[in-house]
């Protein structure tokens, strides 16, 4: 599920890429980086429609700081606060990955769109 989820991403929505190795990396986790758009709003968007997600890295969680481990691994300030953390658990199913993928989009594009949640800090 979680290369389903990333691949959908990563394939159709523009300016993202994926934080971090592709084989070397926990199963069920995909970090993924949203260009010229804040992690925050996005977040707040899918909470919106039921979905919950986080941004940057575990360690970071609830700060609005770039993750020092995304910064570390290379990553700008900028990106790493557009980078949002999606995690799939044991009761997860397709159906939840495609309700995920049925809002990104709109949600990454209208972030994009909207100064306030584009710059939302």
């Amino acid at each position: 599920m979680r290369d389903r989820l990333e691949d959908a991403v990563l394939t159709t929505i523009p300016g993202t890429s994926r934080n971090g190795a592709k084989e070397e990396r926990l199963p069920n986790t995909s970090n993924i980086a949203f260009d010229s758009v804040e992690a925050e709003a996005i977040l707040m968007l899918l909470d919106h429609v039921g979905i919950c997600a986080s941004s940057g890295s575990a360690c970071t969680t609830g700060s609005l700081d770039p993750s020092h481990v995304l910064v570390a691994m290379g990553l700008s300030p900028a990106r790493a606060r557009g980078s949002v953390r999606f995690s799939l658990g044991i009761d997860n199913t397709d159906e939840d990955v495609d309700y995920l993928f049925k809002h990104l989009p709109t949600i990454v594009a209208n972030c994009g769109r909207s100064p306030r949640l584009a710059h939302w800090k």
